[in-house]
């Protein structure tokens, strides 16, 4: 299901626990490292996926969605939208409830396949500014 509306996109954020951060960069001036570094003061497990580093935030960062040893809720797309359709079957194989294509990752038949295969799915949002506007909303 493509999520588009608040109420979704706020029970989505409240059921959200565990999130991975595909193309999660070590340098703080990328979105990426923002948005990851905002998640975790919120509260949220991130689990950095990059394959050029080891560790990323003082974590221990994994080469690709299926080497993580645990569950994972979300799967943060920070990725050129030409190389986003392994990282949908991925997030599929490993049992991911959404995927999260951020500002401008945006793959028209990678998101039908996350979709057809019944992730939820929002195209085309930061998730820390999502966060942030349906803050007040997440503490309730």
């Amino acid at each position: 299901m493509i999520v588009t509306d608040s109420s979704r996109l706020i029970q989505l954020l409240k059921d959200t626990r565990t999130i991975a951060v595909v193309g999660l960069s070590t340098s703080p001036y990328r979105a990426s490292n923002g948005v990851a570094a905002y998640l975790m003061r919120q509260g949220y497990t991130i689990i950095p996926v990059n394959p050029n580093y080891d560790e990323v935030l003082g974590l221990k960062c994994y080469p690709s969605l299926r080497d993580i040893p645990g569950p994972v809720d979300m799967v943060d797309v920070f990725r050129n939208p030409a190389e986003v359709m392994p990282i949908v079957e991925d997030a599929i194989a490993i049992g991911a409830k959404s995927i999260w294509f951020q500002l401008d990752v945006i793959n028209e038949e990678a998101i039908a396949r996350a979709d057809q295969a019944g992730l939820l799915v929002v195209v085309d949002r930061c998730l820390k500014v999502e966060h942030s506007i349906h803050r007040a909303a997440l503490a309730s």
